[in-house]
């Protein structure tokens, strides 16, 4: 995202146009030199090449070069994911050395049949999991927007901004949203809202509410001049990507599911629909239990971890739409696109898909865990003895949660992190029972917490090959 404004519109596009098919316009600037690298050996211009790179090299769009990399030769030593420290900069760094070569094949320093794009291998040629192709039926995972601006405002001023009258006779709450991003969800929440004019909305009309707009004239408009042009420019008081495609899956839903994209631990949380995601989440655009429950069972987050890239000094894994949930098998008869066409309430609270009658059962039980592990969570996040429920301001959003004044200081460590940090016997026993439903719907009859990951992986990857494309 840095490249264009680094080198200037003139080198980006020469770039473009002299790497059409081999680097993606999204992959990070050391791939040219991969690629470079990867053109001389197949032109005998070279024999090896060792390259570094960030760690990043091994997912996303720069995979893609990855591939090429070992479609035309083969990458024979490499270490996938070390510390580098330079000038005070910590970061993680792929080292990696292909072409012709009489050593033995070392992935970080041990013997491998073969090292895959993705930097993973194998002592007997057997799993890849860069084979793993994306699922049309799973396409219903967004990053939240991309405000790129000083949209932000904190609760208090939200507050008062919803109950102003404007002169168009619209209520703010049209523009004025809770908003979340990745510390939110695995954190406390920071009482953060934004201001959003949603994908096309005319600046007239936007200047129609008057406080929602001043603000953005005073605060945004001079960062988004600045730029040399395009969209973010012309159209200054609207989201840099606003994200169409998110808000079209999203409308008609109550709730949805989101994942920090980076974060130490893999967990999902619920999300009304009344509040705005910010890009560092992945969103799930699906209401029902029986999703929440197979993307939080152990079957999904060994998947999404062993397809996830490393990001920052405490190398945590990231979470991609592409990688970890595009690719990812749900059990037959209860995928994404199995889950569209409806909702059903149990009475336990819980939320069910209509899906087809054999497997309503087997959702049910799927949704069954997932709410009583969600409902654990909440109860110990927010314990009903700690804090207060108040309605907001107007109609229509979340109640606040308001901690009572003898648990402030307790409340602030009740987060996610912490929870997942200590993992209490109680949710170790939620998410056991979560597993065993969704062990049970994909027929693994087999199915224990002992069951090695590689096992898990091996038996996804088969059903992922199984599926239509």
């Amino acid at each position: 995202s840095k490249k264009r404004g680094a080198l200037g519109d003139a080198t980006f596009t020469a770039l473009e146009r002299l790497y059409a098919g081999r680097v993606p316009a999204g992959a990070d600037l050391v791939c040219y030199w991969f690629e470079k690298a990867r053109a001389q050996i197949a032109q005998g211009k070279a024999k090896a090449a060792g390259l570094v790179a960030t760690q990043a090299i091994r997912a996303g769009a720069n995979r893609a070069v990855m591939t090429q990399v070992c479609a035309s030769t083969s990458i024979f030593n490499a270490w996938s994911d070390e510390p580098w420290i330079n000038a005070g900069a910590a970061v993680r760094v792929s080292l990696v050395c292909f072409g012709a070569s009489l050593l033995p094949v070392t992935l970080n320093g041990q013997l491998v049949g073969k090292i895959y794009p993705d930097l993973t291998g194998s002592t007997d040629d057997g799993m890849d999991l860069t084979r793993a192709r994306s699922l049309a039926t799973n396409a219903i995972a967004f990053e939240g927007t991309k405000k790129y601006g000083d949209f932000d405002i904190p609760g208090e001023t939200a507050r008062q901004w919803l109950l102003a009258p404007n002169p168009n006779g619209r209520p703010s709450s049209d523009v004025v949203k809770p908003w979340r991003n990745g510390q939110d969800i695995a954190k406390r929440t920071s009482d953060t809202w934004i201001i959003d004019f949603g994908v096309d909305l005319p600046e007239a009309d936007a200047a129609l509410y008057e406080k929602p707009y001043e603000h953005v004239l005073r605060h945004v408009k001079p960062t988004r001049q600045s730029i040399r042009s395009g969209a973010a420019k012309t159209m200054w008081w609207i989201h840099e990507r606003p994200r169409v495609n998110l808000r079209v899956a999203l409308k008609g839903l109550d709730r949805y599911i989101v994942t920090p994209r980076v974060a130490k631990h893999r967990f999902f949380v619920w999300c009304d629909k009344s509040i705005l995601p910010d890009s560092r989440l992945l969103v799930i655009a699906r209401q029902d239990d029986a999703t929440f429950g197979i993307l939080s069972s152990r079957i999904h987050v060994t998947w999404a971890l062993a397809n996830a890239s490393r990001h920052g000094v405490g190398n945590d894994p990231t979470y991609n739409a592409k990688s970890c949930f595009e690719t990812f098998p749900f059990p037959a008869d209860l995928t994404p696109a199995d889950t569209k066409h409806g909702t059903a309430t149990l009475e336990s609270g819980a939320i069910v898909p209509q899906v087809a009658e054999d497997r309503r059962t087997v959702a049910a039980e799927i949704a069954e865990a997932a709410h009583r592990l969600n409902t654990l969570r909440e109860n110990w996040l927010n314990p009903p003895e700690w804090v207060e429920r108040v309605p907001e301001v107007v109609p229509g959003y979340p109640d606040r949660i308001i901690p009572k004044s003898e648990h402030e200081k307790e409340l602030k460590k009740r987060t996610l992190t912490n929870l997942y940090n200590q993992r209490p016997a109680w949710l170790d026993h939620a998410h056991r029972a979560l597993d065993a439903t969704v062990a049970a719907a994909y027929g693994w009859d087999n199915y224990s917490p002992e069951m090695p990951d590689a096992e898990i992986l091996s038996r996804l990857l088969a059903l992922n090959g199984g599926r239509g494309v």
